[in-house]
């Protein structure tokens, strides 16, 4: 598979990541992978990061969003977004692996672990 290091890959107009094609209002289509990109990243503390690279010529258009679709991306934000505590939903995701509820529910909880201490 051809390789190259950061800028050095031909132009957006031959080649492009998938957040490339999205921005142009294209989707991979089911294409292989024709290259990638490799750096080092500060981030990543050093480690080799890889980015592969589709071609735009065939690259089909982003279906559209259907209502049920539209449905469907509702509920799976609403699952992310509701305390499964005091049931409310909130603008953001809320952090449900770590602490497993939302801020306030959490602070209540360590509040009354405190004063049963």
């Amino acid at each position: 598979m051809p390789t190259w290091p950061l800028r050095w890959a031909p132009p957006k107009t031959e080649l492009a990541t998938k957040r490339q094609l999205r921005a142009m209002g294209l989707r991979p289509a089911g294409q292989a992978v024709c290259g990638q990109l490799v750096w080092r990243s500060r981030l990543t503390h050093g480690q080799e990061t890889y980015a592969w690279l589709y071609r735009v010529d065939l690259a089909l258009p982003v279906r559209p969003m259907t209502p049920a679709r539209a449905v469907a991306l509702d509920r799976a934000m609403a699952a992310r977004q509701t305390c499964p505590l005091c049931r409310v939903r909130f603008q953001t995701c809320l952090p449900l692996k770590s602490i497993g509820s939302c801020w306030g529910c959490s602070e209540e909880s360590a509040d009354m672990a405190a004063a049963a201490a």
